[in-house]
């Protein structure tokens, strides 16, 4: 446990989580309400006792020190960025060298035509708007050149932090009832029950899925030097 800063805190989730385990944090939210922002988040502060600051402020400019915290955690944040390689520099900026920046479930696109087709998907957009997502080289791009060396990249079956709601469980019974549409996708379905084969069927999937707004998560190290 060290200091964290969670950009994009919404009602505080992952900031309780992580005081909870220890870490002093600062929650970055520019919503303040009370059911969704920074009021949320202070009152689960208050109600547990626990040493979660709120500022409310966009995540291009952070008005804390350089060199402030250990740890920057961003849950679906990026691909709000209204300019990435301005929040990337912030991040960088505030980490410690050996900080870690982890930024998880942000939307994917292939093209920059794609992304009219993923606002067309995107339930949520279509009621308040505000979606967005950027190619894979342009969060890797906008991570290096503020300074940071990704350390993983997971693509969308990777991790269940990708493909969640889905469990590794769930998410294999749905493959197979996708499967059976297909003449002997029943026999070819019942092959995902061996893990080995479940695992290399994820990483294909991974490297094959083109959906407009999959979902990529990253981790990303300040250099000591």
């Amino acid at each position: 446990a060290g200091r964290a800063l969670d950009i994009g805190a919404g009602r505080g989730i992952s900031s309780y989580a992580l005081a909870k385990d220890g870490w002093e944090v600062v929650a970055l939210e520019p919503d303040p309400s009370d059911l969704v922002g920074g009021g949320a988040i202070r009152s689960i502060a208050a109600s547990e006792g626990l040493p979660i600051e709120v500022i409310q402020e966009f995540g291009e400019h952070i008005p804390c020190d350089s060199g402030s915290f250990d740890l920057v955690f961003a849950r679906q944040v990026l691909h709000h960025a209204r300019d990435l390689p301005a929040l990337c520099a912030e991040v960088f900026r505030l980490l410690k060298p050996g900080g870690m920046l982890i930024a998880v479930r942000d939307h994917v696109i292939s093209s920059p035509d794609d992304l009219q087709a993923f606002w067309q998907i995107h339930p949520l957009h279509q009621l308040y708007g505000g979606e967005n997502a950027f190619m894979a080289g342009q969060y890797l791009g906008a991570m290096r050149e503020a300074g940071f060396r990704v350390e993983r990249v997971l693509r969308p079956f990777d991790s269940v932090i990708n493909f969640a709601p889905y469990g590794r469980a769930s998410l294999r019974e749905a493959l197979k009832s996708r499967l059976k549409r297909f003449p002997l996708g029943g026999v070819v379905g019942k092959l995902l029950d061996v893990e080995m084969v479940m695992t290399i069927a994820l990483a294909a999937l991974s490297r094959l899925d083109r959906r407009p707004g999959r979902l990529f998560s990253f981790v990303c190290i300040k250099p000591r030097s």
